[in-house]
């Protein structure tokens, strides 16, 4: 793990004890490549409280590649608002190949939840999570990880993904919304 992912989950660490809750919510946002999913997966992997923490990662929701906005959006209604209310929540796995919705999985209102993707943070989830991290990297590093993770089935997408989060932070002005902003090199 890196420096400065060590760093972070030290941060986040801390901000999720702060919370003195057992179900904490934790979301994730940053541009694709900027280390979100290496960040929950740290996260997960020497979670500070008792008990289970759940994950749900938005690539497994977005509705392909023009789908950004609409997974986003099924995250906060699925997900986010019945884990506030105490309820399960109900989200659908998007099949990338097949081109449509499979499997349901649940999400336990009494576990910690981390949610991270593309995206996320609008002053609507905000006001969901307890911890709000915006991921910051350099764009070639963040392609270059990217690409290297996906290859040749993103390359052709990038762009078109990029102008769906360009088109996200000029409306969502996600940092801004966030309690942390972590420099990912």
């Amino acid at each position: 793990m890196s420096i400065a992912l060590e760093a972070g989950v030290r941060r986040i660490f801390a901000a999720v004890k702060a919370v003195q809750a057992l179900n904490p919510v934790v979301l994730i946002d940053g541009r694709s490549g900027a280390g979100k999913s290496s960040l929950a997966q740290a996260l997960i992997a020497s979670w500070p409280l008792p008990g289970r923490v759940q994950m749900v990662a938005l690539d497994s929701i977005y509705p392909g590649w023009d789908g950004l906005a609409e997974g986003r959006e099924r995250v906060i209604d699925q997900v986010l608002v019945p884990h506030a209310q105490g309820q399960i929540g109900l989200w659908q796995r998007y099949d990338w190949e097949l081109g449509e919705y499979a499997e349901t999985e649940a999400v336990d209102p009494s576990l910690a939840l981390i949610v991270e993707g593309s995206g996320l943070l609008t002053p609507v989830s905000a006001r969901l999570g307890d911890v709000r991290v915006w991921l910051e990297s350099p764009a070639p590093v963040r392609k270059h990880r990217a690409l290297t993770r996906d290859g040749d089935t993103y390359r052709p997408h990038w762009d078109r993904w990029a102008a769906q989060e360009d088109a996200h932070i000029a409306e969502h002005a996600p940092a801004r919304c966030a309690d942390m902003a972590l420099r990912i090199p």
